[in-house]
């Protein structure tokens, strides 16, 4: 299932790489089945997953493939999850071994591979198949990952020289420019204080630059000056610079050095990750090698909550830690935390560090992006911070499938997660990856209490397999949320999930209200829609609900938790709105590929959406159009029907009307309109300054001549003429006739370029319409049939509506006409549609860090324990940051209030205006000057008659709908010195009588 949205993120060459490569994974535990499934959903071309364990109750809580009567039937963890990866996708073959892997085994038959990934493995044995991979020509590249309770390890090792042809995966950018000087070095100043965004050492070719000529086609280091200017070397011996010109970024291969296993072990090199801890990972890389020794001197894992154990490991890391670099400090809590929980597995951080290992296995086989140098350790020491008073019972095996999540955070916080009510919104990639984890957390599985309310209106697309993991071919064209429930109860039977199918928008307010949110213990979000998250947020804020949120883009992602009276909310921060493109830009003077698609994806609204939509509304209005020509010329003015009737006139008839139609279209857009534009502003123009008028970033247009043996007219008739068959309902073929050479136009003078103002109209628009609409009734062209025409949605996923096809044709053509850079398919596909690229692997870290904080929620931690994460798995950079604190507002006094304050306020029938603000003076201690509901102001003292509504009741002054029991109100105060603006107040509930609680 090759899929667009992964293909945005990859391109074409690292997913024909891709499926080229052979892959072995050893260990099948949670970590194993997690990095297999993002990376046969991403698509190699082989898989070998091995494994030598025999699937246990504990597995059904980490390992999400493994159901119970795996368990019953004592099958091996890798046979188990065999065919359940297979199923991921079809064009990856999955084989399983179940060959014991230990010093003595001949590790020759790894050679077929192009990377080998090992979990749950020995230290001594790593460093045994490390040695091999590097001995290799080209070396295999060797990838080792691990979680020990709450802890987690990702070691990389790609060989002495590992070349990287795009360490970003960033477009590269294009800056125009408005000087270079002539001076050594010369400096390359940007366009309207745009910043370039280059790097220093990055290289960059130029084209179109004007006067200094020798630069075109020629490339150049940078030195960056300023955001908004460069150096590249020395100009003084060329000509001066006159203007235009566009500097293009070069991407250049770089080479990545990686030392071996062995002497990483002694001096690591790591990603940090938090920087609050910028010591931790060497801690843990020490407490990590005092667990491989115990390992291999006991042959055992430390026991759960083993004291001596503790001890002996502590031990143990002392005296490596003189073995290191440096000779750095052991953290005791770390080691004795880590002998305690090793045993277990916390299912969220193992989806986030397989979303992070699976990229790497990507990038060895790819490539593509910057790889991890080399070691990342993290962890979620923050839930064992606030843990201490739990006794170590809690932490120790029962028997059941929840005895790995037990032995890391204790049964008390298992028991919570079991009673807990969550409402997901989306059920797309990130959606089906959070109920994953869900099931394994035991979430909504209470006996009495807990349950997974999910909602989402989409059914299954085939492009939706490659991410959405809990989908298979045969669901295509069912609900999400439906689909997504039965695959989750699969995983845990236990699991409590309520599927619908509604849109989370203002409109469902009558399913999702007040009682529905207060009935939640958390909600959670996996939506691309910003303005649905806002409005989610708002609902949250209201019910004092926390709101766990998060979104990837490509290989970036994000997570933010928001919890009650603690954090701001989603809405305290905004982002930047995306910038529109100025009209008289996508109009006449295009300048970016960006341009002529927009100007496309416009032209295909309307001309297919808009205008069909105009002309039905209009003869929904008007039944018949005797009426109208009777109404017409009785001298009445009907609004639109000039267009209406001349649109009828000129409706098609048979595709070869259409194909006409589409030849007018090509000339008026691509020759005419360059045409109009020349002879309004010819070449030459100057402005007022003495500079031209056509320079950079304005493209004087080139009219094109029709050529119908030029694939791109050809496609351009064809796409466009099939469109005009769709909305005139005509059967249409896919032959295009030759008779469509003699197009004559006639270039208009200045006079009639501006179109005339649609008022007043002229009795010559009226002459015609009159005219055009007697003809059409006389040939008997103006029935029921030709008074609708069919309206197009646009739609970006069905390839074979033509709507891309048009979009693409119309945008090239354009940008051939401006000497603008075409943009294939998938290009136009992705600006046109709006796609957001995607891929598994950030899917899959960002779901895992949610239900980390998910678990902090649930026990109730502090402000100090939640962490923000952003991340950028192509470079790799992961930041884990601090939430934002909650901002008091002070009114005066010492009374203050936060975003989560609501005030309340319990009247009775008749409660006055003059009640309701004494009440809240007497209840809050300070006096209201003004009261508001929503926009219509209730109370503003200086505004005329307004002192009277004092006496009014507040039911008269608020007119509640029949079955409203309350109503929100904003209060403000009046400020301590005349003259400034009144004090704001948070909102207030005003009851219209008590509630009996």
């Amino acid at each position: 299932v090759t899929e667009d949205r992964q293909r945005y993120v990859l391109g074409d060459t690292a997913m024909q790489k891709m499926a080229q490569s052979h892959v072995f994974l050893s260990g099948m535990g949670g970590l194993g089945v997690e990095i297999a499934k993002n990376i046969v959903l991403a698509g190699i071309k082989a898989l070998t997953i091995h494994d030598t364990k025999q699937c246990k109750t504990w597995d059904l809580g980490t390992n999400f493939f493994v159901r119970e009567d795996d368990v019953l039937n004592l099958r091996n963890r890798g046979e188990a999850s065999l065919h359940h990866i297979a199923e991921l996708n079809p064009y990856v073959q999955v084989m399983s071994s179940t060959t014991p892997l230990n010093e003595v085994t001949d590790i020759s038959f790894l050679r077929q591979y192009q990377c080998v990934i090992v979990t749950e493995m020995k230290l001594s044995l790593q460093k045994k198949i490390n040695d091999f991979c590097r001995a290799q020509h080209p070396p295999i590249k060797f990838i080792s990952a691990d979680v020990y309770g709450i802890w987690a390890r990702l070691f990389c090792d790609f060989g002495d020289e590992f070349e990287v042809l795009d360490t970003t995966g960033e477009e590269p950018k294009e800056i125009f420019i408005s000087n270079i000087s002539q001076s050594n070095p010369g400096i390359v100043t940007c366009l309207d204080n745009n910043p370039h965004k280059l790097e220093t050492g990055q290289f960059v070719t130029f084209r179109e630059v004007n006067g200094m000529q020798c630069l075109n086609g020629s490339t150049h280091q940078i030195t960056v000056v300023s955001p908004y200017s460069f150096s590249i070397g020395n100009t003084v011996d060329m000509e001066p610079y006159l203007h235009g010109g566009i500097a293009i970024q070069i991407k250049t291969p770089k080479i990545f050095h990686f030392q071996q296993l062995e002497k990483q072990l002694i001096n690591p090199t790591c990603l940090v990750a938090d920087f609050s801890k910028p010591e931790a990972p060497l801690q843990i890389h020490i407490a990590m090698l005092a667990l491989n020794q115990f390992q291999e001197s006991f042959a055992r894992m430390p026991t759960i909550g083993c004291l001596q154990d503790a001890e002996e490991m502590l031990k143990m890391a002392v005296s490596i830690s003189k073995t290191l670099e440096g000779k750095p400090q052991v953290n005791e809590d770390t080691v004795k935390w880590l002998s305690r929980m090793a045993q277990g597995s916390l299912a969220p951080l193992t989806a986030a560090l397989g979303g992070v290992a699976s990229q790497e296995v990507l990038k060895a086989v790819t490539g593509k992006f910057s790889p991890l140098q080399q070691w990342l350790y993290t962890d979620a020491f923050e839930l064992v911070t606030f843990l201490e008073k739990v006794s170590h019972e809690e932490f120790l095996p029962r028997g059941d499938r929840y005895d790995a999540l037990r032995a890391c955070i204790g049964d008390s916080l298992c028991q919570k997660l079991h009673r807990l009510n969550v409402f997901l919104v989306g059920c797309g990639a990130i959606g089906c990856e959070m109920l994953k984890n869900f099931a394994l957390l035991g979430v909504g599985t209470g006996r009495e209490r807990g349950m997974v309310t999910i909602t989402d209106p989409d059914l299954i697309e085939k492009s939706n397999l490659n991410r959405q993991f809990l989908f298979r071919p045969h669901h295509i064209q069912k609900p999400k949320s439906c689909t997504a429930a039965t695959a989750t109860r699969n995983i845990n039977p236990q699991i409590k999930i309520d599927p619908y199918l509604n849109k989370v928008c203002p409109a469902t307010e009558n399913v999702y209200n007040d009682d529905f949110y207060t009935a939640q213990d958390v909600v959670v979000t996996a939506l691309d829609n910003v303005e649905a998250r806002r409005y989610i947020d708002s609902r949250c804020l209201a019910s004092l609900r926390p709101l766990l949120d998060s979104g990837t883009m490509g290989t970036k992602g994000h997570t933010e938790v928001i919890v009650p009276h603690l954090t701001e909310s989603y809405n305290s921060h905004r982002d930047p709105p995306e910038e529109e493109i100025p009209f008289c830009t996508l109009k006449s003077f295009p300048a970016a590929t960006e341009h002529t698609i927009q100007w496309a994806r416009d032209k295909f609204e309307s001309a297919f959406s808009h205008k069909p939509s105009l002309f039905n509304k209009f003869w929904q209005t008007y039944p018949s159009a005797e009426e109208v020509l009777q109404r017409i010329k009785s001298g009445e003015s009907l609004e639109g029907s000039f267009q209406v009737i001349k649109c009828l006139s000129r409706r098609p008839r048979s595709w070869p009307q259409c194909v006409e139609l589409a030849r007018l279209k090509f000339e008026k857009y691509f020759n005419h309109k360059a045409l109009q534009l020349l002879h309004s502003f010819p070449i030459d123009t100057r402005l007022k300054d003495g500079s031209l008028f056509w320079q950079s970033p304005k493209r004087p247009p080139f009219p094109i001549q029709f050529d119908i043996n030029d694939p791109l007219h050809y496609s351009f008739i064809l796409s466009t003429a099939k469109l005009f068959a769709v909305i005139y309902c005509i059967p249409f073929t896919e032959k295009v006739s030759l008779q469509l050479e003699g197009v004559e136009f006639v270039v208009q003078t200045d006079e009639t370029v501006r179109k005339p103002d649609p008022i007043p109209i002229s009795s010559e628009d009226e002459r015609n319409a009159v005219l055009q609409l007697e003809t059409a009734i006389l040939a008997n062209e103006a029935t029921k049939n030709d008074l609708q025409m069919k309206e197009l949605a646009f739609e970006k996923d069905d390839d074979s509506n033509g709507h891309i096809d048009f979009i693409t044709a119309a945008s090239n053509l354009r940008a051939k006409m401006y000497n603008i850079e075409p943009a294939d398919r998938l290009k136009t596909k992705r600006i046109a549609g709006k796609i957001i690229p995607a891929i598994a692997t950030s899917t899959a870290a960002v779901s895992g860090l949610v239900a980390l904080e998910l678990i902090k929620i649930v026990g109730g931690y502090p402000f100090q324990a939640y962490k923000n994460c952003f991340f950028n798995l192509a470079i790799p950079i992961i930041v884990f940051t601090e939430t934002a604190e909650v901002r008091k507002t002070e009114i005066r006094n010492g009374i203050s209030f936060t975003i989560w304050d609501r005030w309340t306020i319990y009247g009775k029938d008749d409660f006055t205006l003059l009640d309701f603000i004494n009440a809240v003076k007497e209840k809050y201690g300070i006096e209201p000057t003004m009261v508001v509901q929503g926009v219509k102001m209730l109370y503003v003292p200086v505004m005329p008659g307004h002192v009277k509504r004092l006496k009014l009741t507040m039911q008269k002054l608020v007119k509640p709908a029949a079955n409203k029991r309350y109503v929100d109100l904003t209060v403000s105060f009046a400020p301590e010195t005349d003259g400034e603006e009144d004090l704001p107040g948070p909102p207030v509930r005003y009851y219209f009588a008590h509630e009996n609680n």
